[in-house]
């Protein structure tokens, strides 16, 4: 039993009930109380000091590309055709051991970054790389996160009108035996699963329509949920219509590619009737404004996308599109750009806190198990200390932790698991990961010159 006393709390129940000193106690995996005041004493129990830290639930990371922890700093200044036409030669290079030192390194640092649950979206599949799901499977079982790989695809290529290369791309009947495969091997439905797969083709520009439409219709039957790129730029936009005459989201609806289990990465270029049908539908959409600031793309509109009843998380998304790789700088990015858009009431900080804790847990479809602090959900939570330099003085804990500089994670939990301590990664040796990130990044350029 873990008790976390004396801190303030953010709890993100029904009533968004916030606790200006309270406690929050795990047993196992789950949260048995959070309340107002000391707690009250447990034997045995191990008692985190929680004065001058704030809790909040974890974070949900709700677009990610593991794999490109090892292929950071190139291209950057390209827009996404450019950068993606730069990288795709490097990815055909990775193997197994590249997939699963780079998504340690990802991940440590996302959890080091307030991220307790991590859905990651990997589309390529060197014929020669060995098994690279399983690589970063495993990497997410020893940092310790809650993860929910996508098993991506790519079937379109340069000499069928596509933009990657033909060496990373699959067949598909080979994509969809081995989509079904990695479901049967690693999804687990249980309330407190540590391990869902999603289906996920890699984006309209990428992957042909057949592909698309027989993904999901597999998910479906499955009972899986679905994810791809989509509207991320106007490049995007421009090549849908010269090809299918129409939009991409009019292009992913036409597949079956909306609903409540759907969610698309990016969905920055839409126009207000296409907010309106992804809303009507609760289709979902991850939020990356790091990413898309690096890239140029453009700024989602976020604020309508949710008035229109649109879940809408945050992601990270690549480490080669997003250096930092950091959780926690996306909620105040998101806030900054959705302000510098629609003006200083288009998103405030609670909101910005519920896109990387509630509404990312709701567009994963596990609601019910995470993204607020109450009895009886999973123990996934962040103690946020607020007490230095950095943050003394600020009045409201949580203008302080999304509109200040990250500050120190004095705990983080993850099915009642620590997994950070006093700001240190305790699952995995971080200087080893470092060391090991840097030879396979030069291995992998030296491969491709």
């Amino acid at each position: 039993m873990i008790v976390i006393d004396g801190a303030a709390v953010v709890t993100l129940d029904r009533d968004r009930r916030e606790l200006t000193t309270g406690h929050v106690v795990a047993d196992g995996n789950r949260i048995v109380a959070v309340g107002a005041g000391p707690a009250p004493a447990y034997d045995g129990a191990r008692v985190i000091d929680g004065r001058g830290c704030l809790v909040t639930p974890g974070f949900v990371n709700t677009h990610q590309h593991l794999y490109q922890w090892v292929t950071r700093g190139l291209a950057a200044d390209a827009n996404l055709f450019g950068w993606l036409t730069t990288l795709y030669p490097i990815w055909a290079g990775i193997d197994e051991e590249s997939v699963h030192v780079a998504a340690k390194g990802a991940l440590a640092r996302l959890a080091r970054t307030g991220c307790t649950t991590a859905a990651d979206h990997h589309y390529i599949f060197p014929r020669h790389g060995g098994d690279v799901l399983e690589a970063e499977i495993s990497a997410a079982a020893e940092v310790g996160l809650r993860f929910h790989p996508a098993r991506g695809s790519m079937d379109l290529s340069e000499k069928d009108g596509g933009l990657p290369p033909d060496s990373v791309v699959e067949d598909r009947d080979e994509i969809l035996l081995a989509t079904e495969a990695a479901i049967d091997r690693w999804h687990d439905p249980a309330p407190d699963s540590m391990l869902r797969m999603v289906v996920a083709p890699c984006s309209p520009f990428s992957v042909t329509g057949e592909l698309m439409r027989e993904a999901a219709e597999l998910a479906r039957r499955k009972g899986v949920r679905l994810h791809t790129h989509l509207a991320e730029t106007t490049d995007e936009g421009d090549w849908c219509n010269e090809r299918f005459g129409c939009t991409p989201s009019e292009y992913a609806a036409e597949l079956g590619w909306t609903g409540p289990d759907v969610w698309f990465a990016h969905g920055i270029h839409f126009d207000d009737a296409e907010i309106k049908r992804l809303g009507d539908s609760a289709t979902g959409i991850a939020h990356c404004p790091s990413s898309n600031a690096r890239l140029g793309a453009g700024i989602a509109r976020v604020a309508d996308l949710r008035a229109a009843g649109c879940p809408v998380g945050l992601g990270v998304d690549g480490a080669a599109s997003n250096e930092s790789g950091s959780l926690i700088e996306e909620l105040r990015n998101a806030l900054l750009f959705a302000r510098a858009r629609g003006g200083p009431q288009a998103l405030d900080v609670r909101t910005a806190l519920e896109l990387a804790t509630l509404e990312g847990a709701r567009i994963l479809g596990r609601s019910d198990e995470i993204g607020s602090l109450e009895p009886g959900k999973l123990a996934d939570l962040a103690v946020w200390r607020l007490d230095t330099l950095a943050h003394a003085g600020i009045t409201d804990p949580v203008a302080a932790l999304v509109l200040g500089s990250p500050p120190p994670l004095e705990l983080l939990l993850v099915n009642g698991r620590p997994v950070v301590e006093h700001d240190t990664v305790v699952t995995i040796d971080e200087p080893t990961v470092a060391t090991q990130v840097n030879t396979l990044h030069h291995n992998l350029l030296t491969r491709a010159t």
